[in-house]
């Protein structure tokens, strides 16, 4: 089953022609989400740069067209941790866009952060990492096409995740990687219950998941930045230089998940390397906690009553 649709050392030159095909990225600006939208708009996608920092957006959109002159880019503003902005930012996006969406990609994240709330009051990580492409995904999925792909990006630290629904929000008890493992976990569940969901309403459109192994990007500072730790920004770059591979390498298992075409529906693809932490993309496995149905309908219900979204009835 795991080698069903693996090739040799597939890179980004592999990726077919996508003209005539429109995606959003989100997290778009900077690591996995520019290497995925570069890419992307290089293989002629009219690309949706979400952000959070149009300014960055915009610098990140000006690098691309310097690269790639002709490049169909734009820039969008979305607040994964603020449901009234991805309320507003699909409803624009979907009157700006009449004709339809081929790819979402549920690429932003955060890592590791001390406790901090949404808007919405929801834990950070869980309500950007999950809860926020939860919300996106059921405001665009009548914008996707037929034989259209929603890509969410995991990690491996989904192994170390734990549901702990008596305690979603980490409030009695709080670890900033616990809470990371948590809303990782909280990808491929929903990743996995979407794809449950759209085969029993006879959808051709396919959910599934990518990690990127240990990949070289700004997500690993952000915690040390926000303790004010500068020291500890400067040894993860090092470790990063040393250990990590580049974010295009990373952002290929997501690149894979979007665009080869035998990919189905559930499939959940990383780096071939040793522990799937570098190397080209193949298809891989998930703990049994990710392939919980319990869990994932129940996480499902839950996202429903938090978010306010609803999709897809049973």
């Amino acid at each position: 089953m795991l080698t069903r649709v693996m090739t040799e050392k597939w890179t980004v030159a592999d990726i077919p022609d996508q003209s005539g095909r429109r995606v959003i990225v989100t997290g778009a600006n900077s690591g996995l989400g520019f290497e995925t939208s570069l890419a992307l708009a290089t293989r002629h996608a009219a690309v949706t740069m979400a952000v959070r920092d149009t300014g960055k957006g915009e610098a990140a959109a000006a690098d691309i067209r310097a690269r790639t002159p002709g490049a169909d880019v734009e820039v969008r503003r979305l607040d994964l941790a603020d449901l009234a902005s991805i309320d507003e930012f699909a409803w624009l996006w979907r009157e700006s866009h009449p004709d339809g969406l081929d790819m979402l990609i549920n690429n932003a994240g955060i890592m590791a952060i001390p406790r901090r709330d949404t808007a919405d009051g929801f834990e950070m990580q869980l309500g950007t990492n999950h809860l926020g492409h939860f919300a996106l995904t059921g405001r665009l999925l009548e914008a996707i096409r037929p034989e259209g792909r929603i890509v969410t990006v995991s990690s491996q630290a989904h192994r170390m995740g734990r549901m702990d629904f008596e305690d979603l929000m980490g409030e009695r008890k709080y670890g900033a990687w616990r809470a990371y493992g948590q809303s990782k976990l909280a990808n491929l569940l929903f990743m996995r219950g979407l794809a449950e969901r759209l085969e029993r309403a006879g959808s051709s459109i396919a959910s599934v998941a990518a990690h990127p192994g240990f990949a070289s990007t700004h997500l690993q500072a952000v915690a040390p930045e926000m303790k004010g730790r500068g020291w500890q920004v400067k040894i993860m770059d090092g470790v990063n230089k040393v250990m990590a591979q580049s974010a295009a390498m990373g952002a290929l298992p997501t690149l894979y998940s979007a665009t080869f075409p035998a990919i189905r529906s559930g499939d959940y693809v990383g780096p071939d390397g040793f522990g799937e932490q570098r190397g080209h993309p193949k298809l891989v496995g998930m703990n049994a906690s990710a392939r919980d149905d319990e869990a994932a309908n129940r996480l499902w219900t839950v996202s429903e009553e938090l978010t306010g979204v609803r999709y897809l009835d049973d």
